[in-house]
C-alpha cells in the first residue's frame, strides 16, 4: 500500500513534469525545426522530430554575420550589467537597512518602474537622448536605457540579500572605527556577494536579448544586436523559418549553457532572504 505522503509526492512530481514539458515545448520546437528541411517544416500534419537532418547552423552564422551581432549584444549586456551593479548595489543596501514610509514609497516606485513596458518608454527616451546628443553613440544610449530598465529588478533581488546580513556585524565594524562607506564595502558587500552576483548574471542574460531599445535607438546595421538581426530572414513575400530557428538556436544555446552551469547559485540567490 502506497503511503499518502508518497502518493502526494508522486502527484506533485507528475504535475511538475507536465508543466515543465509545456513550458519547454517552444524551445524543443525551435531546435527540432532548425534541423528540418524546408519541405518538412511545412508538412501537414507536422512532424514532431526531423526525419532527415538538415543542418544549416554554419551557413546561417556566416551569411548573416552573426559574429558582429553577438559582439554588439555582449558589449551592451556587459555595459548594462556593470552600470546596473554600480548604481543598484548601494540603493538595495539602503532600502534593506532602513524602513519608514519614505522607503516604502521608494520601493513602490521601484516596483512601478519595473512594471512599465519598454515599448511605452522608448519614445520619450528617444526624444530625450536625441536632444542630449546621446544618439551619436547609439550603443551607449542603449546601455543607459537598458540600465534604467534593469536597475529596479536588481534592487528588488539584492535587497533580500542585504536584509539577510545581521545588522550586528555592521555595528561591530562601526564600533571598531570603520566609517559607514568602509563598513558597506568591507562587510556588507562581501557577505551579500552571492545575491549581487546572481542578480548581475540575470541582468546580463536579459540584456543579451534586448530588442526594443536596440531597434529604436540604433540606426546602423553594423551596431545592431543579435535579436534585431533576426529581421534579416524576413522577406517581402517569403520568410526563411528554418534560418530563423537556426539563428535562434545559435543565439540561445550559450545562454542556456550558462544558466544550466550556474543554476544552483541562481536558485540559491533568488531564494536568499525569502523568509525575512
Amino acid at each position: 500500500m502506497i503511503l499518502p505522503s508518497v502518493r502526494r509526492r508522486r502527484i506533485d512530481g507528475g504535475i511538475g513534469l507536465v508543466l515543465a514539458a509545456i513550458y519547454l515545448f517552444p524551445l524543443y520546437w525551435m531546435y527540432a525545426t532548425a534541423l528540418k528541411s524546408p519541405a518538412e517544416i511545412f508538412r501537414n500534419p507536422p512532424t514532431f522530430w526531423p526525419h532527415t537532418l538538415h543542418i544549416t547552423f554554419g551557413r546561417v552564422f556566416v551569411e548573416h554575420a552573426m559574429a558582429h551581432y553577438l559582439w554588439n549584444s555582449a558589449l551592451i549586456a556587459a555595459g548594462t550589467t556593470v552600470l546596473t551593479v554600480l548604481l543598484g548595489t548601494g540603493a538595495a543596501y539602503v532600502l534593506a537597512r532602513h524602513r519608514n514610509r519614505w522607503v516604502d514609497a521608494a520601493l513602490f516606485l521601484v516596483l512601478l518602474l519595473q512594471a512599465l513596458p519598454p515599448s511605452l518608454l522608448v519614445t520619450p527616451i528617444f526624444v530625450a537622448f536625441n536632444q542630449l546628443g546621446l544618439l551619436a553613440t547609439p550603443r551607449f544610449a542603449v546601455v543607459l536605457a537598458q540600465t534604467g530598465k534593469m536597475v529596479p529588478l536588481f534592487i528588488v533581488l539584492c535587497r533580500a540579500s542585504f536584509a539577510q546580513v545581521p545588522r550586528e556585524l555592521e555595528d561591530a565594524a562601526r564600533m571598531d572605527g570603520a566609517s559607514r562607506p568602509m563598513a558597506f564595502l568591507l562587510i556588507m558587500v562581501p557577505l551579500a556577494r552571492n545575491g549581487i552576483l546572481v542578480s548581475a548574471i540575470l541582468v546580463f542574460l536579459q540584456s543579451m536579448g534586448e530588442y526594443v531599445y536596440s531597434r529604436s535607438l540604433i540606426s546602423s546595421d553594423a551596431l545592431q544586436t543579435a535579436s534585431v538581426g533576426l529581421r534579416g530572414f524576413l522577406g517581402t513575400n517569403t520568410t526563411d523559418w528554418g534560418g530563423i530557428m537556426s539563428y535562434s538556436a545559435i543565439f540561445v544555446t550559450p545562454i542556456l549553457i550558462v544558466f544550466a552551469l550556474l543554476q544552483t547559485r541562481i536558485i540559491g540567490g533568488l531564494t536568499a532572504g525569502a523568509l525575512k
